[in-house]
């Protein structure tokens, strides 16, 4: 089956996860997490509604429109730049053969636009980046690169979620910059000198206006270098497979499961946001009685108590454990009690 490629939303989920093997892995090889989990019986509703993504084209076709003017104007009035002249901004042709092809035309579009003595703005669409993570090589394609005279480079967001009264939903902004900053990061890997604000572009109130503003993702850019350095190479998962494992989403139910279940995955109730696979792994991780499908905070605080059964029973004191979680826990056992008089 020809592979899924590894985009910016898929290296900011592996980010926030990075000890999940099992989406390491299948991320890495281009398996259909949406396939394999209709295949397990666990599908999830993941993408956008046709009409979402219909208007957010529309949107995005709107902003872009005229060679880019209104956009690079809604990016001077937040930078304090003078707006460029429609004729002076350059707009390199990026096409290529395939994502490779792409990354290699990008790149050479970017030395043009930075190298010494350009002094002018340019405007990339739909450029595409190149990353290196656990072995694998990643294709990453912005909305837009906005190269300023100075030769710095801005990442341009473009989402079809509103800014009302000025604000927006603040876990769609967070997701916005997390996925900007995947794209800084490859910038600045080829040593490309990336403003630490990238432009976020959406549509005003409940029109097709576009409102812009900067969104500072440094930490976010620092988050996910360190995260993305923690991943296990791929191969070194999967040299520890069985000899013949397969993904392919037509096996027989029990060997498809099988093989999944043959990569330790790491499942926490953000997974449910990011992941395929997440109703899978929550029904695998309930069945366990494991504790991490109670959240990371739970499970950071009951230390060595890997089960809901050891939590109950450290609440009894039948488990016999002297670590601090299990007598904070019998703590918080006998104050339930006293509170509830019984």
């Amino acid at each position: 089956m020809p592979p899924r490629p590894l985009d910016a939303r898929a290296l900011a989920a592996l980010a926030a996860n990075p000890g999940c093997r099992r989406r390491a892995l299948l991320d890495g090889a281009g398996v259909d997490k949406g396939a394999l989990a209709e295949a397990l019986g666990s599908p999830a509703p993941f993408g956008q509604s046709q009409f979402a993504f219909v208007r957010g084209n529309a949107f995005e076709a709107r902003v872009k429109a005229e060679g880019g003017s209104e956009l690079l104007g809604l990016l001077c009035a937040r930078t304090g730049e003078a707006p460029p002249e429609a004729d002076a901004v350059a707009l390199p042709d990026l096409a290529a053969d395939g994502p490779a092809g792409r990354a290699e035309r990008t790149r050479l579009a970017l030395d043009e636009a930075t190298g010494p003595g350009s002094g002018s703005w340019t405007l990339m669409d739909h450029p595409m980046l190149s990353l290196e993570v656990a072995g694998s090589t990643a294709y990453l394609e912005p909305d837009a690169l906005a190269v300023h005279p100075d030769g710095r480079v801005t990442v341009i967001e473009i989402k079809s979620f509103p800014i009302l009264d000025g604000s927006a939903d603040p876990a769609k902004v967070g997701a916005a910059a997390r996925q900007a900053a995947v794209y800084g990061l490859a910038l600045r890997e080829r040593e490309r000198a990336v403003r630490d604000h990238a432009l976020l572009v959406c549509p005003r109130d409940f029109s097709n206006h576009p409102a812009a503003d900067l969104i500072d993702f440094r930490q976010q850019m620092a988050t996910t270098r360190r995260q993305l350095a923690r991943l296990t190479r791929v191969e070194e998962i999967a040299a520890a497979l069985p000899e013949g494992t397969s993904f392919a989403p037509d096996l027989p139910a029990e060997a498809l499961r099988s093989a999944v279940e043959s990569v330790p995955a790491a499942y926490a109730p953000e997974c449910l946001a990011t992941c395929e696979l997440a109703f899978h792994c929550r029904e695998r991780a309930r069945e366990r009685g494991a504790v991490e499908a109670l959240g990371r905070a739970v499970r950071g605080e009951l230390g060595g108590l890997a089960t809901v059964g050891e939590v109950l029973a450290a609440c009894s004191g039948d488990a016999g454990h002297d670590d601090p979680a299990s007598s904070a826990l019998r703590r918080a056992a006998a104050l339930r009690e006293e509170a509830l008089g019984s």
